[in-house]
């Protein structure tokens, strides 16, 4: 799978994107970011607090308890703002 990371959660990780594996055990969105931030002092950092972290599957927004199922490719990012 795909991850791509974007503002600064790509600045806190060091990486626009990788390819990652996660073990079988990982479901959900919420999940992946848990063994994600296991990965690495770089990505405590950026998924310390999941509350301000939000996801795509495939590109189409995703809540945390959503299941990762097939999906090709995850996104990363903060909350977007409007104005």
């Amino acid at each position: 799978m795909k991850a791509l990371y974007f503002a600064w959660v790509r600045e806190q990780i060091g990486l626009a994107e990788e390819t990652i594996a996660p073990p079988p055990h990982v479901k959900t969105i919420a999940d992946l970011v848990a063994w994600l931030k296991a990965r690495g002092e770089n990505y405590e950092a950026a998924f310390g607090n999941g509350r301000q972290i939000r996801a795509a599957l495939d590109r189409v927004h995703v809540k945390p308890d959503a299941a990762i199922g097939p999906a090709k490719e995850v996104a990363f990012f903060p909350p977007m703002t409007g104005g």
